[in-house]
């Protein structure tokens, strides 16, 4: 994967986008309303983006590894030592406010391996929120950490395969479509519908990744097409279900179009790679917010306007005590942000 593209800018912007859709929906300012809806459109667009990105940006890790060990280690630093401070944070405060032991014990357990779903409350925080999760937004890691795990195996069939290459991908693309399809019909109510959404459902979105990675030369002389087929595809997707099996395919052309065009990088890792960080942090800032009653204090305008200030400000500092010195002096994301200071 070539260093001049613009993959640093579209994870930012994606990040934002969850962060603004859930800022509408814990503010409780329009529950169930058109704008709320609308924007769950856009935050489930932007966690398939991040699939696509990670899928490019972990192959291309994954190949530029000494071993296995070397690309593991990688993937923990960048991962897990932010993860830890946000799962351990609010379990402290639990215990301070409620000296439930084994409260914050038991989601501490879950979390710091990535079942959220096992225990996503913590006692005496957010009980009288509209959500009382402490931070719903980490549903996702434990998908990508599962890509993680799986990559290795994926790469190594695929390039087994040699000219078939492009025949596994497409099998494992319409493999997790009929994974994501067939599973709420086989198994009833919310248990289907959240079991889709895990590995292999999401599978579609790291395969086009992967494939951005693999074929970048090529795409990258096509990017005005891909980024206008990409469009045009993913709106028809959002417009009419039947097609939102080709949502991956679609969305991987707006991103491809959108990261080798020509022109700068305009990275916004000018002063850390933040990214991240904006993802973790925010959902738990937002429902602070809210329980402290600052929706009816600032109105919906202030109180996004200062989420978004706490947010990139919590961002900014796990970044620069916490993610930065954690990876190793020549991880790409160092790189990128010493680059981007003057």
């Amino acid at each position: 994967m070539s260093a001049t593209n613009r993959f640093d800018l579209i994870r930012f912007l994606l990040a934002a986008g969850v962060f603004v859709y859930h800022a509408v929906v814990l503010s409780s300012a329009a529950p169930g309303g058109a704008l709320e809806l609308a924007l769950a459109d856009v935050a489930e667009v932007c966690i398939q983006g991040f699939f696509i990105v990670s899928g490019a940006l972990v192959a291309g890790s994954l190949a530029r590894a000494s071993s296995l060990a070397d690309y593991a280690g990688k993937r923990i630093r960048r991962l897990f030592p932010a993860y830890v401070v946000i799962i351990v944070i609010p379990a402290a405060v639990s215990l301070v406010l409620t000296q439930d032991i084994a409260g914050v014990l038991r989601y501490l357990a879950a979390n710091l391996v990535f079942l959220n779903f096992l225990e996503p409350n913590l006692p005496g925080l957010f009980a009288a929120n509209r959500f009382p999760e402490v931070n719903g937004a980490l549903w996702t890691l434990k998908i990508e950490v599962m890509f993680y795990a799986v990559l290795p195996l994926i790469l190594l069939v695929l390039t087994r395969l040699g000219r078939l290459w492009w025949a596994g991908i497409l099998a494992l693309y319409a493999g997790a479509v009929a994974w994501a399809m067939l599973v709420p019909l086989a198994v009833d109510g919310q248990g289907g519908a959240a079991l889709a959404r895990q590995l292999p459902g999401q599978m579609a979105f790291f395969s086009m990744g992967v494939v951005l990675w693999k074929a970048e030369p090529q795409l990258r002389r096509r990017w005005r097409a891909l980024a206008i087929s990409g469009t045009i595809l993913l709106a028809a997707t959002l417009l009419h279900p039947v097609l939102e099996p080709l949502r991956a395919l679609a969305l991987a052309g707006v991103i491809a179009g959108a990261a080798f065009a020509p022109g700068p990088p305009l990275s916004p890792a000018r002063f850390g790679d933040i990214s991240y960080g904006l993802y973790i942090t925010h959902f738990p800032i937002l429902q602070a917010m809210a329980a402290g009653g600052l929706v009816v204090t600032l109105g919906l305008p202030g109180f996004l306007a200062l989420a978004a200030v706490l947010v990139v400000l919590a961002s900014l500092a796990l970044w620069h005590c916490v993610e930065k010195p954690a990876l190793r002096p020549s991880s790409h994301y160092r790189k990128v942000a010493a680059k981007e200071i003057p």
